[in-house]
């Protein structure tokens, strides 16, 4: 939705009595949720074009990526079940096919490489057996950490088991702590009941600011009864944007429609009387939160998307940059990943490039 008009209380002249601390607020936060909508709106701009971008070009890219480092990995094994590979070139062979395989099965789901992997990787189904003074160091920090006395008859022979049987403790103590909290609840006290009754009245206060001035907009908008058929529509056009403000709790949006349709005038907004301010300064400050939260949100979704840290896509010009630098640099690897598929399948140049080769 377009804002056309700035909600803002005029800054005192010499003529007029300065600014109160309410209607100062008023206008900061009025001026943050304004720029926090544009900030939100260009943001989800061009998240949108990036979204296109990573499915259009960045996703096609990591299939194929990912697809010749599979092929480096069916190369590499049938080069260790070669006769003609020496002990030396099969130990590399496989650790080769074991750090490449891993990712690929597990981070990106190419399940057609675990037959593969199995013949090297046995960490799945053989795992490392913690000898006794490692059981013992885990068990001495995790007292010292919980407050955990450990039973002798339990059965600790193994980190999963310790860690199992820690987590038991902890839900048992949880249990017992409830359980104790629930025998010594006590009626609140008359200032935490006056505090509850204070903020639910508060509350009420705040939904009555914001229906109050939906309800007025309701009244001069409301389509049923026009018979004028144009009128009708831009009614029906205004009412849409009314009833989206107020489902969002949007006061701002419904100041906005105020002083936009002339239900509302300048002098009549520097007129409220201080205890409405500060009934709209709470639900603006709330207003400003939530969409403060709802970018942030949006930033870090794309982050993780990007595997970015958070400052490198937190504008819309710093998101483009760096997808751009990530389709690149994808692009290069997607090259030199082929070319090595290439190369290597030459088996006196696999050798050769197993010779000097170093984990």
């Amino acid at each position: 939705m377009t804002k056309t008009q700035v909600v803002h209380i005029a800054t005192a002249s010499p003529e007029k009595t300065p600014l109160s601390k309410a209607q100062k607020e008023f206008n900061r936060l009025t001026q943050k949720i304004s720029e926090l909508d544009i900030e939100l709106g260009n943001f989800r701009t061009a998240a949108t074009a990036v979204q296109q971008r990573i499915r259009a070009e960045y996703s096609p890219l990591v299939r194929t990526y990912n697809q010749q480092r599979a092929n480096l990995v069916r190369l590499f094994d049938r080069a260790h079940d070669h006769p003609e590979s020496t002990k030396t070139e099969r130990r590399k062979l496989a650790e080769l096919i074991i750090d490449i395989g891993r990712d690929l099965v597990g981070r990106h789901g190419l399940d057609e490489l675990k037959p593969v992997l199995a013949k090297y990787d046995s960490s799945d189904t053989d795992p490392p057996v913690a000898d006794e003074q490692s059981l013992n160091q885990m068990k001495e920090q995790l007292s010292l950490r919980y407050g955990i006395t450990f039973d002798d008859s339990a059965d600790l022979s193994t980190p999963e088991k310790l860690k199992t049987y820690v987590a038991e403790q902890l839900r048992n103590r949880q249990t017992a702590g409830q359980q104790q909290a629930t025998t010594n609840e006590r009626p609140r006290s008359a200032k935490k009941q006056a505090r509850e009754e204070k903020r639910q009245q508060e509350q009420r206060n705040r939904t009555k600011a914001v229906r109050t001035m939906y309800m007025d907009l309701v009244k001069t908008f409301h389509p049923d009864r026009e018979p004028d058929e144009d009128e009708k529509a831009r009614k029906t056009t205004i009412m849409q944007r009314v009833t989206e403000a107020y489902e969002k709790g949007d006061l701002m949006g419904l100041l906005q429609l105020q002083l936009e349709y002339n239900r509302i005038d300048q002098a009549r907004l520097e007129r409220l009387a201080e205890d409405q301010l500060r009934y709209y300064n709470k639900i603006l400050k709330q207003q400003a939160d939530d969409l403060g939260q709802e970018l942030y949100t949006l930033q870090r979704d794309l982050a993780e998307m990007l595997g970015r840290p958070i400052a490198t896509v937190s504008s819309p010009m710093g998101l483009e940059f760096s997808v751009n630098n990530d389709i690149r640099s994808l692009k290069r690897s997607v090259k030199d990943v082929k070319r090595e598929v290439s190369e290597l399948s030459n088996s006196a140049y696999l050798k050769a490039w197993l010779k000097v080769y170093e984990r």
